[in-house]
């Protein structure tokens, strides 16, 4: 008589695992994480199944110095946008992850790019979510060549892994991973259990059959990839796809890229015809006033490969009756509580009686240190009602102890700057290139002090 299988549960927000269930993850603390999954002996067997059929030379020991290194052969993925997000290109056999609010525009990207690629490679597109006439629809609404793109709606791992080796399919994409199934768990789609199994599974056929494979993920209200956080361990690339529910603007960010470079940035516009790339991405972080405002300052950021103009926007009141507020949008708000008290402790300029609230402007978030002295510029700026000439640039850290720091790719954001027309930059001394910026004036600061005096 075959025995029981015990179960085990595994939270969805760390992908722990215990044999009992409790209220509170004791890996990361969160609180009703914890969902049942399938922990019997069979599953022994069936989390390493798949690997016997990579032969085994995959068991081999092997010097390393002696393994041959190929250079890896990207595949154009005709979007120029997408491809420098993955790193100059799709790389064959590897597994990539697309997160998003629903409704984003996830579909329509990878719906795109089938079509580009569907003419050069064996493409076989899978949803759980739509029916076939739906995504027709689409591709027509987009005016899309998709007479090569082929079309399975299916929800079961078995079904699907065994038509896309009877096609030979080159590029497997499912949408989404939470409506996809396997037989050997009991479970429903979308819980933690068959999450974790289908993506290992579809992982594990891809690199035994060198076959791309894109998984759509839906996005919880936390903003992470709905299902265990093991989930983005298990692929190559991770991509997040944001953007405002107001705004035309998309962006697309690698948050992991075994193949690249990490927090590499991809801009498009949405528009009736589809995902439009932004060849200039700066132009749409920048408002251009017509005339100088105060409280507004553009600064150069850097995502990735990609130096950015950003304009930031603060506004200083005077707080009412209560603790004065401290709203950010687009920055870390401790980041701005210390930027508070450097300005408190060296440079002789008190905030706490006033209400501070700063914007980045066109829904971006500012992930690094080099927009400081920016903020306090615009924070400056706001509190003495001086406008700040609009063909002005800054840029630069602040220290705890009040110094001005360099930033990694000073030169390139100062290039970057003049290329947009701006005269006049602001920043760190360690970043001032021997030879200028041919029509920009370069002021070096090394402290807060020295910057003060331009605001």
């Amino acid at each position: 008589m075959a025995s029981k299988g015990k179960k085990n549960y595994h939270c969805t927000a760390c992908g722990a695992s215990s044999t009992k269930w409790a209220g509170q993850c004791q890996d990361c603390g969160d609180w009703n994480t914890l969902d049942e999954s399938e922990g019997s002996g069979s599953a022994k067997e069936n989390r390493f199944k798949g690997y016997a059929d990579q032969g085994s030379s995959s068991t081999k020991v092997q010097i390393l110095s002696q393994v041959e290194s190929t250079r890896l052969e990207r595949i154009d993925s005709g979007l120029t946008e997408l491809d420098r997000v993955l790193g100059g290109g799709i790389v064959p056999g590897s597994a990539i992850l697309i997160g998003g609010d629903p409704g984003i525009g996830k579909s329509t990207l990878i719906l795109q790019a089938l079509a580009s690629l569907s003419q050069r490679i064996n493409t076989l597109y899978v949803t759980g979510e739509e029916s076939a006439q739906q995504v027709s629809m689409r591709a027509s609404r987009l005016q899309l060549t998709v007479d090569k793109v082929q079309i399975l709606c299916e929800i079961s791992l078995e079904t699907i892994l065994a038509t896309a080796e009877k096609i030979s399919a080159d590029l497997l994409v499912i949408d989404s991973i939470q409506t996809v199934f396997s037989d050997e768990l009991q479970s429903a789609p979308g819980s933690v259990g068959q999450v974790r199994e289908c993506a290992a599974r579809l992982v594990r056929f891809a690199k035994r059959t060198n076959t791309t494979i894109f998984l759509v993920g839906h996005v919880t209200k936390e903003g992470a990839i709905a299902g265990p956080r093991v989930l983005e361990h298990m692929v190559d690339s991770v991509l997040y796809f944001e953007g405002d529910s107001g705004s035309r603007f998309r962006i697309i960010r690698a948050i992991k890229n075994r193949f690249g470079a990490v927090n590499e940035l991809g801009v498009f516009a949405m528009t009736e015809k589809g995902l439009r790339e932004v060849a200039n991405p700066s132009a749409i972080f920048l408002s251009r006033h017509e005339e100088d405002v105060p409280g507004s300052v553009v600064m150069v950021t850097r995502e990735g490969s990609r130096p950015l103009l950003v304009e930031v926007q603060a506004l200083v009141d005077e707080a009412g009756q209560g603790a004065p507020r401290r709203v950010t949008v687009g920055m870390d708000q401790n980041r701005l509580a210390m930027l508070l008290a450097i300005m408190n402790r060296h440079g002789q300029c008190s905030l706490l009686d006033q209400d501070v609230f700063v914007n980045i402007v066109g829904g971006f978030r500012v992930m690094e240190t080099g927009g400081d002295l920016a903020v306090v510029a615009a924070l400056l700026s706001s509190l003495k009602a001086k406008n700040i000439p609009k063909d002005w640039v800054v840029f630069g850290e602040l220290g705890l102890s009040g110094e001005v720091r360099p930033v990694p790719n000073g030169e390139e954001r100062l290039r970057e700057a003049a290329k947009h027309g701006f005269k006049f930059a602001l920043a760190p001394k360690g970043n001032i290139p021997k030879g200028g910026i041919d029509g920009l004036e370069i002021q070096p600061v090394s402290v807060l002090r020295d910057a003060l005096q331009f605001f």
